[in-house]
């Protein structure tokens, strides 16, 4: 069996390729064998991802078991979490890249045969898809798992609680006693985020596209059952290694990336999936834009009825049977195209046809769907041409007319919200925080938990450039396209602008004259940016529009192999 590692071991020349192979414990018979990478995001950056130490472990005991050697590495995180609220946030999406850039470098300079690449914090799970992608060797995403929820007050909470009883201490209605309780419960274990927030969404989306071990995704991840799935990953890796395939690439296509736009939409995921579905159909060179995601969306049935936007957690979807409900019934309502392959080489249909019905409370069955489409829309308008996202499960109206207040950044909006200095009626607008404008797209989630949590809900929206995190609610609309700092026309929003949002026609609009905006644009001179330096400098060059995924390179990475042959 030719292996993409021989160049690294055959031959006299590869003498010392071999010694430094011998130093680290390999033996002759390790040498021989098969190369796969296990990348994980273990350290001490975020109880996010905690867990994957025991699960890179059990990974590797299955290459071995199969006949493999596995190489572990490691790669970046940054903590959403603890990246919240400050200039910290402006690092998080970048890191998306970084980690699918790292993981890159290290499978192709070591020329390793086959690749499992874990996730765990938000953008974590889209860098390590991207990354097997992009590198297109047999591979499998595991996610590491979520939290499980924590207690109060007898009821399940999570991190989003704590967030939005900020804004409740802060008029009053709360003691800050209660807000130090629930500080100190309602993340009690390592895993991710415990509610349909982007980690668990986009641990679904790996499900979706076929990428992950089938139905593993909701298993708590302080589960034991999770070093198993762990050891399955690496006979299935070292499975592909030797029959070659299904590669990465060949579960990448149209239909499932359909399918997992249309399981984003069934659960109320987040709406930072807009932008890492197409950032993963773009490594596989193919064009899948906000409009692609959007008419998915608009004829998907939500049907998940968990938080942010309904009631249940992800360990609620594992106690049922796991993610292959939702799969199944949506296959079998013709939402979900079910031929389409998985890392097994079997289709999602035989993966997951045997799976129990919908529950008909935490799930519910097509025929009793929650809302006709899906739990998040795109918006259009004068205010938005290239697209807006605006997650609307939850929301009591989807239609909003009201005076913009414009603030040109994170921190002057979240000052007046603190000072609780605007009204019901308002329409806050948090601009020139886009890809390129921030630089790095921050998420909102401060202003939107204490806009909640200060019982202004519904009761004014917010829009941005920016994103929200998973965990959002309310009338909030985030990756208004163009930016403002290329342009867009929410750079020519003032104060007291009368702004139109339609949920239902899926509208958003600045309710002023042609020949104003156009005086407005004439006048309109781009802003220094706040970085002309460093990391931030670099991203803002390169990175994309949010409509395409906010991308960074051309897409479809060509890598040749040491025979010669083009396409790894």
């Amino acid at each position: 069996m030719r292996l993409r590692s021989d160049v690294t071991r055959h031959g006299i020349e590869r003498t010392p390729h071999r010694a430094f192979m011998r130093a680290m414990g390999l033996d002759d018979a390790a040498i021989a064998r098969p190369m796969v990478g296990v990348v994980s995001m273990k350290g001490e950056v975020t109880p996010c991802n905690m867990t994957h130490g025991p699960q890179a472990d059990a990974a590797k005991e299955g290459v071995t078991r199969a006949g493999g050697t596995p190489r572990e590495f490691t790669t970046i995180s940054i903590s959403d979490g603890i990246g919240m609220n400050h200039e910290g946030m402006k690092f998080s999406l970048v890191s998306r890249e970084l980690i699918a850039d790292s993981i890159e470098a290290v499978v192709h300079g070591h020329a390793y045969d086959g690749l499992i690449a874990f996730g765990g914090c938000d953008k974590t799970l889209p860098g390590a898809m991207m990354g097997l992608v992009r590198c297109n060797v047999p591979g499998v995403f595991l996610y590491g798992g979520s939290a499980l929820p924590g207690r109060h007050a007898g009821r399940n909470v999570t991190v989003l609680d704590a967030y939005e009883a900020v804004g409740t201490v802060m008029t009053g209605a709360l003691d800050e006693s209660v807000l130090d309780e629930m500080e100190r419960v309602c993340k009690p274990t390592f895993g991710a985020c415990a509610g349909q927030f982007t980690a668990n969404t986009m641990a679904m989306v790996s499900e979706a596209l076929g990428l992950t071990v089938p139905n593993s995704s909701m298993a708590p991840g302080v589960y034991s059952e999770r070093l198993e799935i762990a050891k399955r990953a690496g006979a299935i890796v070292m499975e592909n290694i030797v029959r070659g395939g299904p590669l990465p690439r060949d579960l990448i296509t149209r239909a499932s990336l359909e399918n997992a736009a249309a399981i984003v939409a069934a659960t109320g995921g987040s709406t930072n999936a807009a932008l890492h579905i197409p950032a993963i159909a773009h490594e596989a060179g193919i064009r899948f834009t906000v409009d692609d995601v959007a008419e998915v969306f608009a004829r998907t049935p939500l049907i998940g009825d968990l938080r942010p936007g309904g009631r249940f957690l992800a360990k609620d979807v594992y106690d049922l049977g796991g993610v292959s409900i939702i799969i199944r019934e949506l296959i079998s309502g013709g939402f979900i195209d079910g031929s389409t392959l998985t890392v097994t080489g079997q289709t999602l249909e035989e993966e997951h046809g045997a799976a129990p019905r919908p529950d008909g409370t935490v799930i519910r069955p097509v025929a009793e769907a929650i809302r006709p489409d899906g739990g998040l829309v795109v918006l259009k308008g004068n205010l938005a041409p290239n697209g807006a996202l605006l997650k609307v499960a939850g929301l009591k109206s989807t239609l909003f007319e009201g005076t913009a207040r414009v603030f040109d950044s994170e921190e002057d909006c979240a000052l007046a919200v603190r000072a609780r200095a605007y009204a019901a009626g308002d329409v806050l607008i948090i601009r020139y925080e886009g890809p390129s404008g921030g630089p790095g797209m921050r998420e909102m989630l401060g202003v939107t938990a204490l806009i909640y949590g200060q019982q202004m809900g519904e009761k004014v929206a917010l829009l941005t450039d920016g994103r929200f995190s998973g965990a959002t609610r309310g009338m909030c609309i985030g990756h208004i396209a163009p930016e403002a700092a290329i342009g867009g026309p929410l750079a020519l929003v003032q104060t007291g602008d009368r702004i139109r949002i339609d949920g239902a026609a899926r509208t958003l609009d600045l309710l002023v004259d042609d020949a104003e905006i156009a005086r407005r644009r004439a006048a309109w001179t781009p802003k220094p940016t706040r970085h002309p330096a460093g990391l931030l400098a670099k991203y803002a060059r390169l990175v994309g529009g949010a409509e395409n995924g906010a991308v960074t390179h051309a897409g479809r990475a060509v890598w040749t192999n040491p025979a010669g042959e083009a396409g790894l």
